[in-house]
């Protein structure tokens, strides 16, 4: 597939080098500089690019956006028509200073997505794992026994490719149902965070709970 990365922060860089190095075509865009791009770039190998939001956008099988809540206006209007994409969200809905959700319980970042981007096919993902451990689940992804990962979405064509993506990292993927699931996947995901960063256990302990 050709994935354009709308965010190439630590979610989108790490999993947009995974998804070049298990062979797809992955276009970097949007991050703190033109150097960071190029050297995400570099890295990933494999067929690996760089360039803007709309040329990340543009004739894509998919797009993985990975920014933060208080950028999702300023990326979709530079990603232009996104009519018939297939968007696959890991954001999480936070505050500035990312001390709490801002949106919870009766609706989701997905949800709240999808009625940005109407005609858009969208899918919620690969945000109820650390970063931390994308690697080394890569690495391991011939095992027999992969870890789960949740994603949910209402089209069901947009859902088989999140799916394979998924695979692509190394994980097993768990259909949840409809998008409206994100609402509580998202603070589940928090949850996993807050374990991962502030336990003594660090990501390892994250990653466990994920499994069960």
């Amino acid at each position: 597939m050709r994935i354009g990365i709308l965010g190439s922060g630590l979610m989108g860089g790490k999993l947009g080098t995974l998804w070049a190095r298990a062979g797809h075509e992955v276009v970097f865009s949007y991050a703190r500089s033109r150097e960071k791009l190029e050297q995400l770039a570099r890295e990933a190998k494999g067929k690996a690019r760089t360039g803007t939001v709309s040329d990340a956008a543009r004739d894509s099988e998919a797009l993985l956006l990975a920014v933060h809540w208080n950028r999702f206006d300023e990326v979709l209007k530079e990603a232009g028509e996104l009519a018939g994409k297939v968007l696959i969200t890991c954001s999480l809905p936070m505050n500035d200073d990312n001390t709490e959700l801002v949106v919870g319980r009766t609706s989701s970042a997905a949800e709240e997505l999808a009625k940005k981007v109407p005609k858009a096919r969208v899918v919620s993902a690969l945000n109820t794992v650390p970063s931390e451990v994308f690697f080394d689940v890569f690495e391991s992804r011939q095992s027999a026994r992969r870890p789960s990962l949740v994603y949910c979405g209402d089209d069901g064509g947009a859902k088989k490719i999140a799916a394979q993506l998924i695979q692509d990292v190394g994980f097993q993927p768990v259909d949840a149902g409809p998008l409206r699931i994100a609402r509580y996947t998202e603070p589940f995901a928090l949850l996993i965070g807050q374990l991962a960063y502030e336990s003594g256990d660090g990501p390892e302990l994250a990653y466990r709970f994920e499994r069960f």
